[in-house]
């Protein structure tokens, strides 16, 4: 256990947690972190983080998998890649974790702690019947809440690769954070209400052979996120599209229009506000209840 700031991570369950509540991290990001913070203090190659998380036997296109495993692990700690407090960027090299930590010791197991016997009074045995009859409410509880959770499966939503329709090919590497941001914080907004894909090569084609039935059944997505930068004159222009699957129907549009002087904050804001509508939308139960075979019974 470890912790940093007003966060402890645990390297048995890979768990994050911000002053004691649980923070949804996906497995290769909580991986991710997990070396990061096993090496604070120096620069962690990207290799390294290759090599770590997905092997030498492993194909997958780990460029894009690392930079959107970055991206969520930023979105979940609050973390900015232009000002950071956790995860500082090394250009051409790696990431390094620059935030101070602190190492936890676990507590005695019980083997270790000395057992003193108790007095069987008839006061010890009312407490002992109250404290399990409190467990028995919480436990009953819980077993409601869970099911209740879980009688809608998690939507699935798939986001491609936004297109660059600029003319201009630097912005390419600016479309491609943008994907990678909308990713990371869709997947921190919706909690677990949503399952994010955004890594597969599918997503990764070019506009002219992207075909939505095909994302559609390959991933089994239910909706699918398409974006477009644009130049308008002097103003940059952020298309996101939320379509509906099989039908391939519009849902909601985001658009904004602002200079491209500061592409990193643009870049910042349009991936807030995308993901800040779309998860409104997807995560209303009207949306829910639209969808084939979600209708209520």
């Amino acid at each position: 256990m470890i912790r940093f700031g007003v966060f402890e991570f645990n390297f048995s369950t890979s768990e994050l947690r911000r002053n004691g509540i649980l923070v949804r991290l996906q497995a290769q990001p909580a991986k991710v972190l997990s070396h990061l913070l096993s090496h604070t203090n120096r620069v962690v190659s990207r290799e390294e983080l290759h090599d770590a998380i997905w092997g030498n036997s492993t194909f997958v296109d780990f460029e894009r998998g690392l930079n959107v495993c970055i991206a969520q692990i930023r979105a979940a700690l609050g973390d900015e890649s232009t000002a950071p407090r956790y995860i500082r960027t090394i250009p051409r090299q790696g990431y390094e974790f620059i935030c101070p930590v602190q190492r936890l010791t676990a507590p005695p197991s019980p083997a270790c702690v000395e057992s003193v016997p108790l007095q069987r009074s008839p006061r010890w045995l009312l407490v002992s019947f109250v404290a399990l009859l409190l467990i028995a409410t919480a436990v009953a509880g819980y077993l409601i809440a869970h099911s209740r959770s879980h009688a809608i499966a998690p939507l699935v939503v798939a986001v491609a690769r936004f297109d660059n329709e600029t003319g201009d090919a630097a912005v390419t590497s600016f479309a491609d954070a943008l994907t990678d941001d909308v990713v990371a914080q869709l997947t921190d907004t919706s909690d677990s209400r949503l399952h994010i894909i955004g890594n597969a090569p599918v997503l990764r084609l070019p506009r002219q052979q992207r075909d939505l039935l095909q994302i559609s059944n390959s991933l089994h997505a239910q909706f699918i996120v398409l974006g477009q930068v644009q130049r308008i004159g002097t103003q940059t222009r952020i298309l996101a599209h939320l379509i509906r699957m099989p039908e391939q129907s519009h849902v909601w549009v985001v658009r904004l229009d602002q200079p491209f002087n500061n592409p990193s904050a643009l870049e910042s804001a349009a991936s807030r506000e995308i993901s800040i509508q779309f998860a409104s939308k997807l995560t209303n139960p009207a949306a829910l209840t639209a969808l084939p075979g979600n209708a209520s019974r």
